[in-house]
């Protein structure tokens, strides 16, 4: 292997894994875990770390938050105690009532469904991502991630390498090009090295191992 191929072979090893599998969402095309994935993307799209948002969400699910009926159909209080034995206590307040606010949202206008949402963007990505962040909560930062998590099961999106995730790869000193690092990467599935070149572009640490272990 050289150089590019070490390093991609070491951060896959011990970073490939999405941030949905991180936090025990068994991703398919179904409403329920979709819905779960957009709940994952508003937490880590706030200045908080992810492990403390895949926390949260996983304390969500624990509370059977899991659905957008669910959520709306939760108290306020019932939401904000969910993400607080999450650790996310910085933006408890406010998350829980974005995440009431969105649940209300996604059941209004695509009957709890975001396959629905799918549909309407016709295949366009920018369209995707636009509605999207109709959703309170959701931002630019926020459609990112659940864009480059859910081209797992939306594979038209594939390959997603967004800036952050190109990020990573300059951090790495490995091509910014989407192509090249699809090809690096050989069969490892776009979301995972998505994910893998993300935390290299959140965490120091993960670029000073991968680059440690590959020399």
């Amino acid at each position: 292997m050289n150089r590019d191929e070490r390093v991609l072979h070491e951060l896959l090893s011990a970073h490939g894994q999405t941030y949905a599998e991180e936090a025990g969402i068994r991703l398919k095309d179904a409403p329920q875990p979709l819905y779960r994935l957009l709940v994952l993307a508003l937490l880590l799209s706030a200045r908080i770390r992810a492990s403390v948002a895949v926390a949260a969400a996983r304390e969500l699910h624990e509370d059977h938050l899991d659905s957008p009926r669910r959520m709306a159909d939760a108290d306020w209080q019932q939401r904000v105690d969910a993400l607080g034995r999450g650790g996310y206590r910085r933006y408890d307040e406010r998350t829980a009532t974005q995440l009431g606010d969105g649940a209300e949202l996604l059941l209004d206008r695509w009957a709890g469904d975001l396959r629905r949402l799918h549909a309407e963007a016709h295949g366009d990505t920018g369209e995707l991502r636009r509605l999207l962040q109709e959703e309170p909560g959701i931002g630019p930062a926020g459609a990112d991630i659940f864009l480059r998590e859910v081209q797992r099961v939306w594979p038209e999106l594939a390959p997603r390498l967004d800036d952050k995730a190109l990020s990573g790869a300059q951090r790495l000193g490995l091509p910014k090009d989407p192509e090249k690092l699809t090809r690096l990467a050989g069969r490892t599935e776009p979301a995972v090295l998505a994910a893998a070149l993300v935390r290299a572009a959140l965490d120091k640490g993960v670029v000073d191992d991968c680059l440690r272990r590959a020399a």
